[in-house]
């Protein structure tokens, strides 16, 4: 692994999957027919996922190439190949907090969750499940099972490190490891998604708090730009975990709001208007209205520098939600 700070934590997932049952039962492999399309054998190519929506909100899914306009560090590019999103297979990484601040809410993560894999998961399509709190869990790997998925969805229970008279979100001094949100993010990103192929998706939901990751919230964001996955934060917070404690600082939506638009997605959050389930409504439809596009830099060096993208449509009515850039790394070798 490339960042010797997060080992600690990749150990304990792999040791996960090396325990005799631990492994899901009649876990699956992506089929050959979901072998990497020709548009990723160019390692130069960009890849690009958006979706675009009108004044009112709604999205527009019906776009062709000629609508966009694609720039890096302010030149041109030319678009080389663009696709819908029915033609390309989706992967999803659902990971879910399972600290102790999310213990009330876990019943209802678990029912809506299994709703959203029923009805957006298609042929050819994949998914993982991983909690986080103290540490991160594999509690399934890639599969295109909803029954599967349902399994590990069962397996979800409060993960928290916290320990004292009142344990949950309360920081100490001794700022113990509660919730390791961005090492999560960097795992499902580099040790799961970054040699898949198609649209890949990270569907986040928690509270925001990050207490003892080892990494930061920068190589998070990072992991998941480099392996070309898209972040949906769900901002789902459980009141009485933080006032019937006094605490009141520290819970905030700032960071997954970043992580989200660094990488092209959302962040959604959950409250009396909108529930869990009319979230994943709603970002089951996003997912289904999406335009897969891919480029050649003009700029053909790969010193590993950050290159600012900006995609637009000629219509400047409509808003394209997509990733602000991607680091121009040289392939592994």
């Amino acid at each position: 692994m490339s960042n010797p700070l997060v080992r600690p934590v990749a150990i304990a997932l792999i040791a996960f999957l090396a325990v005799p049952g631990a492994r899901p039962q009649q876990q699956q492999q992506k089929p050959e027919e979901d072998a990497a399309p020709a548009i990723q054998v160019d390692v130069n190519l960009v890849n690009i996922l958006a979706s675009v929506r009108d004044k009112h909100n709604a999205l527009i899914p019906n776009l062709s190439k000629d609508d966009f306009a694609l720039t890096e560090d302010g030149q041109p590019q030319v678009i080389k190949y663009f696709a819908r999103e029915t033609d390309l297979p989706l992967t999803i990484g659902l990971l879910i907090d399972v600290s102790g601040s999310q213990s009330n809410l876990i019943e209802v993560e678990r029912r809506a969750a299994y709703e959203f894999f029923s009805s957006v998961l298609k042929k050819k399509d994949m998914a993982f499940l991983i909690s986080f709190g103290e540490s991160a869990e594999l509690l399934q790997d890639f599969t295109g099972s909803p029954r599967l998925l349902q399994a590990g969805l069962e397996r979800l229970r409060v993960n928290s490190g916290v320990t004292g008279i009142h344990p949950g979100p309360v920081p100490t001094i001794s700022q113990p490891r509660g919730t390791i949100l961005y090492d999560a993010v960097y795992l499902a990103s580099f040790d799961r998604l970054s040699h898949e192929v198609g649209r890949k998706a990270i569907v986040l939901i928690t509270d925001g708090v990050d207490q003892g990751s080892r990494l930061k919230i920068e190589e998070a964001i990072k992991a998941a730009q480099r392996s070309d996955a898209v972040i949906y934060s769900i901002y789902y917070v459980d009141p009485s975990a933080y006032y019937d404690h006094g605490y009141f600082g520290g819970v905030s939506d700032s960071a997954l709001k970043r992580m989200s638009e660094e990488t092209g997605g959302r962040m959604f959050r959950v409250d009396k208007k909108h529930t869990l389930p009319d979230i994943f409504n709603e970002l089951q439809q996003e997912m289904r209205s999406q335009y897969a596009i891919t480029y050649t830099p003009a700029n053909e060096k790969r010193d590993g520098s950050y290159r600012r993208v900006e995609l637009k449509t000629k219509d400047r009515a409509f808003k394209v939600q997509a990733r602000k850039g991607y680091y121009a790394s040289a392939p592994e070798k």
